[in-house]
């Protein structure tokens, strides 16, 4: 065998004094055991560097120093390896003896004891078992390494899925958004706009659900820790759902203490947390059900509390209420919606905040309660986030283009910015796009990514290159992925939106838009 798989196959020998080293390589290579015999210790560690399944070590040759060494490389193993150590030790006079010299290897962990002399069939039985081990290790390696690959094309997918649903998404929020500025004219229009605009929130949501399960569990999200106050963004997360358990006809009650109980934590993504409990709450809670919201403090944590006295939860899916695509009491009518997404998210998000979700449910039709607890700041640094929100701006009509290439999209984000006064110009393709800020100079542009010609990145560097600050950037993109908000930082945009945007926030953004210093980073929203 040759290559990297042959030298993972071979037993490294270092015996430094007598005949072992030269026996030992005899006896395994004639059992059919690749051996190599090291000279001294720096050459075992070169080789064990290059691959190998085991290693045969004299117990005079593991000195001080060396254990150290073989302490470091077994520290800087793969989770899946545990390396295999055959040690030759000396024969002892008593038991004690026996076992304080092990003792003294205990720190090398995987080891098997070999007395000296020792008869040929010990050494191939024993290097067979530690190679049967070591083949278990490789097969953990591939499985690993097949796992990494499916997931890694699992969430390539999802974010191109991801693209692919937000761009009509978008168009369809920015049509629904026209038609409410129809709504006061034409008599019959706010129904079906109140039943299109839910069904775009759910849709969106389920895009946000699938996307976050996959950088969750990936690793991929980076939090914006700020002080939150927690007591102060639950009340305010229940209050927007105050319509929404009106017209479920839910009572929905609220305990929160007096004092301020602050995180280190993102409040977009704590929000996200308390949104999806507060959804699942209202989403399996029957009409005239209950709904208990708390927040306090037990001992160092904040805790949150949401209790229901919905369908509840049977005692074998507790135990799995918190995996992806896993929902309770599932019926064919799908009454309830959802993919079984927003529990996985929940404790994700729970985690890489430093703390943990929990459910207790006494049974089916018996109602739940979810616990999250999250560690409290050490101190109060400041006012927390959730407190005072921003002022919105003031109107200022701009000069805005958009490099759009779906006419939907395109279209209807023009006429929307119009109507608030804008003056806007269109491009479909990157290389019109940057023909027509240089010509137009605008104020602000809006630029999708998935452009043809050239891409968006493409687009606002050769903007940004020729225009320097004088102009404001924005991605309006389908492409949600923290690389994909680096690459826009990286490319010059100041602001990188997911579709479908609302506009609102847009609006925002225009009115807040001013030039920025070349040490600006690329913000996010949406």
């Amino acid at each position: 065998m040759t290559g990297s798989a042959g030298l993972e196959c071979r037993i490294l020998v270092l015996a430094p004094s007598g005949r072992d080293a030269a026996l030992g390589c005899q006896v395994l290579e004639q059992a059919q055991i690749a051996a190599v015999r090291c000279e001294d210790a720096t050459a075992l560690f070169a080789r064990l560097n290059e691959g190998a399944a085991a290693a045969l070590v004299a117990a005079e040759a593991l000195t001080p120093d060396v254990i150290r060494s073989v302490e470091q490389f077994l520290a800087a193993q793969p989770a899946w390896s545990d390396f295999p150590l055959l040690i030759l030790t000396n024969r002892a006079a008593t038991a004690g003896e026996n076992r304080r010299t092990l003792e003294g290897f205990a720190s090398l962990g995987n080891i098997t004891a070999l007395e000296r002399p020792f008869h040929p069939l010990t050494l191939v039985s024993a290097a067979r078992a530690v190679l049967r081990a070591r083949d278990r290790q490789y097969a953990a390696r591939r499985e690993l390494a097949n796992r990494d690959r499916d997931v890694k094309q699992r969430d390539e997918f999802l974010a191109l899925l991801g693209h692919e649903l937000r761009n009509p998404l978008g168009a369809m929020r920015n049509a629904a958004t026209l038609a409410e500025r129809l709504a006061s004219t034409v008599p019959g229009l706010d129904r079906p706009l109140g039943i299109i605009n839910r069904q775009l929130r759910h849709l969106t949501q389920l895009v946000d659900d699938l996307l976050d399960v996959a950088r969750v569990t990936s690793g991929k999200i980076a939090l914006k820790l700020v002080p939150v106050d927690l007591a102060g963004l639950t009340r305010a997360m229940v209050e927007e759902m105050e319509k929404a358990s009106r017209e479920r006809r839910l009572l929905v009650e609220l305990r929160v203490p007096d004092e301020r109980l602050v995180v280190m934590g993102d409040p977009v993504r704590l929000e996200q947390i308390f949104n999806n409990l507060l959804t699942n709450a209202l989403k399996y809670t029957p009409a005239h059900g209950r709904i208990d919201v708390s927040v306090g403090r037990e001992g160092e944590e904040a805790v949150l509390r949401v209790a229901d006295t919905g369908v509840g939860i049977g005692p074998d899916m507790l135990p799995t209420i918190f995996e992806p695509f896993t929902q309770a009491a599932r019926t064919l009518d799908r009454s309830q919606g959802g993919i079984g997404l927003g529990l996985s998210v929940v404790r994700g998000l729970a985690r890489l905040h430093g703390g943990e979700v929990a459910v207790k449910s006494e049974g089916l039709g018996r109602g739940s309660e979810f616990v999250v607890r999250l560690p409290l700041a050490s101190v109060d640094v400041g006012a927390a986030a959730s407190e005072e929100p921003p002022a919105a701006p003031t109107h200022v009509v701009r000069n805005i283009l958009i490099v759009e290439d779906g006419a939907d999209n395109r279209e209807s984000l023009q006429e929307l910015l119009e109507a608030q006064g804008h003056q806007v110009h269109t491009a479909a393709d990157g290389e019109r796009g940057v023909e027509q800020a240089l010509a137009v100079h605008p104020d602000v542009a809006l630029v999708d990514i998935g452009l043809p010609l050239l891409d968006g990145y493409e687009v606002a560097r050769r903007i940004r290159g020729a225009m320097g600050s004088q102009i404001f950037l924005i991605a309006l993109t389908g492409y949600g992925q923290p690389d994909d908000r680096a690459r826009a930082a990286a490319a010059g945009f100041d602001v990188h939106i997911t579709k479908p945007l609302d506009f609102r926030v847009l609006e925002r953004l225009i009115g807040s838009s001013s030039p920025r210093s070349p040490s600006d980073s690329s913000r996010s929203a949406g």
